[in-house]
C-alpha cells in the first residue's frame, strides 16, 4: 500500500470515529436519579447503557491514538516498517489495516 493511500484511509478512519464519538457524547453522560422522572429500572437501563457508550469511547480513543501514530509514521517515513524488528510490513496487512505498527510475526499476543 502506498503511503498516500494510507494516508487518505486513515484520515477517514480518524474523521469517522471523531464524528461518532461527538455523536454518542450524550449517551455518555451521567444519568440523573430523580426517582420522579425515570423509574428504577429504566434507571439502571441508562446506566448500562452508559456504561457501554463509555468503555466503547475509551476503545474509540485508543483506535484514534493508534491512526494519529500512523500519521506520524508517514510524516517520518517509518510507515510500514516493523516496530519491534525493523523489517518491512506485509503490504497484504497494511491494506487490512495500514495502522498496523508491526509485522505478523512480532504481533502482540501471538
Amino acid at each position: 500500500m502506498d503511503k498516500q493511500t494510507a494516508k487518505q484511509r486513515i484520515e477517514e478512519e480518524i474523521s469517522d470515529l471523531q464524528a461518532r464519538s461527538q455523536s454518542s457524547e450524550a449517551a455518555r453522560a451521567p444519568v440523573e436519579l430523580d426517582q420522579q422522572s425515570v423509574g428504577r429500572l429504566s434507571r439502571m437501563d441508562a446506566i448500562q447503557q452508559q456504561s457501554m457508550e463509555l468503555a466503547t469511547e475509551v476503545r474509540r480513543r485508543q483506535r484514534l491514538a493508534q491512526l494519529q501514530a500512523a500519521l506520524d509514521r508517514i510524516a517520518t517515513g517509518e510507515f510500514g516498517w516493523c516496530l519491534t524488528c525493523g523489517e518491512e510490513i506485509a503490504s497484504a496487512r497494511l491494506e487490512i489495516d495500514p495502522a498496523s505498527a508491526t509485522c505478523v510475526d512480532c504481533q502482540p499476543g501471538r
